[in-house]
């Protein structure tokens, strides 16, 4: 039977919930999920094969090289395992093959056939085990039935292990709740303390309970275990580790755009249909990849990533979660803030940063940002530095030179556009770069724009914009970088709205006009 079958066939019953707390118990030390998972299925195939073995205990298994004698049950794995009598025996007759045997045997069909026995030439049937060749024995190995079927049978087994409540399941760990180290108020007082000192963390509970003298004398794995689920259950400290490595912060020393994303970043959906998109523009959505896009997750991405800087980043010093970023940032699933080091690329000096999951940034940028003065519109380079989980944050940067920037400006409360000169030292996006003098202004905006449909606010968008082009024309990326100046809104809803309001007209290459016939 194929491995993967037997997976979609396996059930984890109360009995193997009760073997496995037995195990734990025993060892009293927790298991990760794979390790107990690894156990249950061992233990699967033991007892397939003894089953089989109790089966078919008085039956001899065909090989050529084996003896038997008359009146033996001898099954055949070649004939379906159809199983005969030895009638007869007698020597064999062939020099080429030296001395063996030739049996006569019986099928329950009453039909007769000769086999050869006590056979010395090799034989592919000879180098199988008796056991390997009995029917009801899977010819698989453990190991290999859970690297192969890994995401299926987790996820069985965790389901399982959540429906009983008998064992905790901390970072990624499980352990009889009756067999933990008592955590009281006491200790977690003093973990408090610890972190506080720290600054709030990131610590390690190995770290921590070193500061608070440990919880006795159990092992010190259970001791970490129970104090992991002790923290994780006090609303005080806060779970911020990759996968596979656990550290603790307090949260009331978070930074608040951790704890609450920054209005600017907030994206309050859209309804559109994603059929109203052409091809062309469902690509140039993929090529933006806003973290609030849906697109796959399957696309291969390089080891250093580039984003296009937009206001509401540059503003709350942010990075977007998007689909590349998540294949560069640590994303482990048990924790919603995740604490990273952030590296200027520039420079190399180190940064505190934070992965916030649920709202799909980056936070900790601003200094970098201000000290290197990045406009909206910048190229942002990021990779993994090869020091463990810290993240590079880089740029191409250039001598500055004078380059003509819209700045957003207003004109009787409503948003205009002027071009002005400004230096700039990085390498930017010329369709999306945007600049202001007064960030208070463009708050201002923002607010005054807040309850303003996306129809209209593209309307005026065009409408300023066009003035400084020519052909009256904007493109879909300068629309959607202006856009995230009023309101977040990722590519999506724009593109839909512009093919499917009569004020728009497309002149090609993603550029748009305001219809004449409007």
């Amino acid at each position: 039977m194929p491995s993967y079958q037997w997976a979609r066939d396996f059930l984890v019953t109360d009995d193997d919930v009760e073997t496995l707390t037995g195990i734990l118990l025993e060892r009293e030390i927790p298991l990760s999920i794979d390790e107990l998972a690894l156990t249950l299925i061992e233990q699967r195939l033991q007892e397939q094969k003894a089953a089989a073995q109790e089966r078919y205990k008085d039956v001899h298994v065909y090989r050529p090289s084996d003896a038997y004698e008359v009146g033996q049950t001898v099954m055949f794995p070649a004939f379906e395992h159809a199983t005969a009598i030895v009638t007869d025996r007698r020597a064999g007759d062939n020099p080429q093959y030296g001395d063996f045997s030739v049996i006569q045997v019986e099928f329950e069909d009453e039909t007769s056939r000769e086999f050869a026995a006590d056979f010395k030439g090799g034989h592919k049937l000879s180098a199988e085990s008796a056991e390997a060749l009995l029917p009801g024995v899977p010819d698989l190995d453990a190991q290999q039935v859970l690297y192969e079927n890994r995401d299926l049978l987790i996820e069985k087994l965790t389901d399982k292990l959540r429906e009983t409540g008998d064992l905790v399941n901390v970072a990624g760990k499980w352990f009889s709740r009756g067999l933990m180290s008592e955590v009281n108020e006491g200790y977690l007082n003093l973990a408090e303390a610890v972190l506080d000192i720290a600054e709030g963390g990131p610590l390690t509970t190995e770290e921590i309970l070193t500061q608070v003298g440990g919880l006795g004398s159990s092992a010190l794995d259970l001791q970490l275990f129970s104090m992991n689920d002790a923290l994780n259950r006090d609303n005080r400290f806060d779970e911020v580790g990759p996968l596979n490595n656990v550290l603790w912060y307090l949260k009331r020393e978070e930074p608040k755009e951790v704890q609450n994303p920054p209005e600017v970043l907030a994206y309050h959906p859209i309804d559109y249909e994603l059929e109203a998109l052409t091809p062309e523009q469902n690509t140039l959505e993929a090529e933006i990849d806003d973290e609030w896009s849906p697109v796959e997750d399957d696309r291969e991405f390089d080891t250093q990533v580039a984003i296009t800087l937009i206001f509401p980043h540059r503003r709350a010093g942010t990075l977007p979660l998007n689909a590349a970023m998540r294949r560069i940032f640590p994303t482990a699933r048990r924790t919603q803030r995740i604490a990273v080091t952030l590296i200027d690329g520039q420079d190399g000096q180190e940064y505190s940063g934070w992965v916030v999951r649920q709202g799909r940034y980056v936070f900790g940028l601003k200094d970098i940002y201000s000290k290197h003065k990045l406009p909206v519109g910048a190229q942002i380079l990021v990779r993994r530095h090869s020091d463990g989980d810290k993240i590079v944050v880089d740029f191409h940067a250039h001598r500055p030179r004078t380059e003509y920037v819209r700045l957003v400006t207003t004109k009787n409360n409503q948003i205009d556009f002027e071009d002005q000169k400004r230096a700039i030292g990085a390498e930017y996006d010329d369709l999306m770069i945007i600049g202001t003098d007064d960030l208070a202004e463009v708050d201002q905006l923002a607010d005054h724009y807040k309850r303003t449909n996306l129809n209209s606010i593209l309307r005026t968008l065009i409408s300023e914009l066009s003035n400084n082009s020519p052909q009256g024309t904007v493109h879909a990326k300068t629309l959607y970088s202006a856009v995230n100046v009023l309101k977040r809104c990722p590519p999506g809803p724009i593109f839909a709205t512009l093919n499917t309001s009569p004020g728009f007209e497309p002149v090609g290459n993603h550029y748009w006009r305001l219809s004449d016939n409007v």
